[in-house]
């Protein structure tokens, strides 16, 4: 019996097989193209996709671009890979994620320690620098950080952890739509207040900066840096692959099923509860991983890093790209964080104008966002071609 099933399960799989043609809710998702799930690419279009994407990212990029471009691609690249996440939880099962500020900040924050830990035990000294200036000792919570296989644990665990609590009590209480998102704002503010409080453990709104070496590799040395955009470039396309496996899976079938008739699901015998939880998880996981490589590649993580604003703006991204889309939150993402490198030094004053117009062009002319232009032209031309037949008959 599937873990996500309760124990009332009685009726046979094949009764959710509405899920895979009826049509969802919303504009967007109509528009979508067939699959085994609804919106589900084929492998071939993603097996294309993939290769594009590998060769621009890991062979154009790296010959095109400066060494400071290619630093910049690499923090987009970190934005993306927490979009991809966004577009399971919210695009799949229609859960506004507001809060992945937080989840991309406990692993980025886990780093962090790691690496002022390690620069520390390099430089012989066993404090880092920002405690020793005000005379602090490291914290006894600090100390399982100086492990790097544990470190890799907690990236993992601890955002998985914190969402599957906040998740699985949201849920089982049937908390949806914007009380969902406002209760992820919560969540995020209230990190941010924990973390600027800290200022002796964690920096406080300064965070830590100052990083000299990531896992025993120089961060001053080129070759280095290129190796993080690398790592960061495979980690996204293997996010991608494995965003790509869950939509074609059995359960990428209950996630959108619960997401347009979750009363159908749970009378189905299935936990919804469970099922919206698992794809929450997932996306923090995502989140985390993202913060733990944003660290090395950027070099500071503050409390402004990961607050309200950049939890939003994470969505915003994820909505033009298309959320209900694979590769749609990837790209929207980089598009984004390119135009935002680029606007902000030209209008450094009206850049959040633009985001917040970018939002709502998104919604009112694109729901489906820049992945649904090819099936929107497509739906038009066919619409178009009854229409001639129709008067053609007539």
């Amino acid at each position: 019996m599937s873990p996500l099933k309760t124990k009332n399960a009685s009726l046979p799989d094949a009764s959710l097989s509405t899920s895979r043609t009826s049509t969802p809710d919303s504009s967007s998702s109509r528009l979508l193209g067939p699959g085994s799930v609804i919106g589900a690419p084929s492998l071939k279009s993603v097996g294309i996709g993939m290769m594009l994407l590998g060769i621009a990212l890991l062979v154009i990029a790296p010959i095109v671009l400066t060494p400071f471009g290619l630093g910049q691609l690499s923090r987009f690249i970190c934005y993306a890979i927490v979009a991809v996440g966004i577009g399971l939880a919210w695009g799949r099962g229609g859960m506004l994620t507001l809060g992945q500020g937080a989840f991309f900040g406990i692993g980025a924050y886990v780093m962090a320690m790691h690496m002022q830990l390690a620069d520390a035990d390099i430089a012989g000294t066993g404090t880092p620098t920002f405690m020793a200036l005000t005379g602090a000792t490291v914290p006894v919570w600090w100390e399982p950080f100086r492990s790097p296989v544990f470190t890799l644990a907690m990236i993992v665990v601890l955002p998985a952890v914190v969402s599957f609590l906040l998740g699985y009590s949201i849920f089982r209480r049937r908390i949806r739509g914007a009380y969902f998102a406002i209760l992820n704002q919560a969540l995020v503010a209230a990190v941010v207040v924990l973390l600027v409080g800290q200022q002796e453990t964690l920096g406080g709104s300064n965070g830590l900066s100052g990083f000299q070496y990531f896992f025993g590799y120089d961060l001053n040395d080129p070759v280095n840096k290129q190796m993080l955009y690398f790592i960061a470039a495979s980690v996204l396309l293997a996010m991608i692959a494995i965003s790509y496996w869950l939509m074609r899976s059995r359960y990428g079938e209950l996630l959108v099923a619960t997401r347009d008739a979750e009363e159908r699901v749970r009378f189905l015998g299935y936990d919804p509860a469970l099922i919206k939880t698992a794809a929450y998880v997932i996306a923090a996981v995502m989140a985390g991983i993202a913060g733990a490589l944003f660290v090395p590649i950027v070099g500071i993580i503050s409390p402004a890093e990961i607050g309200v604003v950049p939890s939003i703006v994470f969505v915003i991204a994820v909505a033009a790209g298309g959320r209900a889309s694979l590769f749609g939150p990837a790209l929207g993402a980089l598009l984004l964080g390119w135009a935002e490198s680029f606007l902000s030094g030209v209008f450094p004053s009206g850049w959040s104008y633009f985001q917040g117009m970018l939002l709502v062009l998104v919604i009112a002319l694109l729901p489906g966002g820049l992945a649904s232009l090819a099936s929107v032209r497509k739906f038009r031309s066919v619409k178009k071609e009854s229409s001639n037949k129709e008067g053609a008959q007539a």
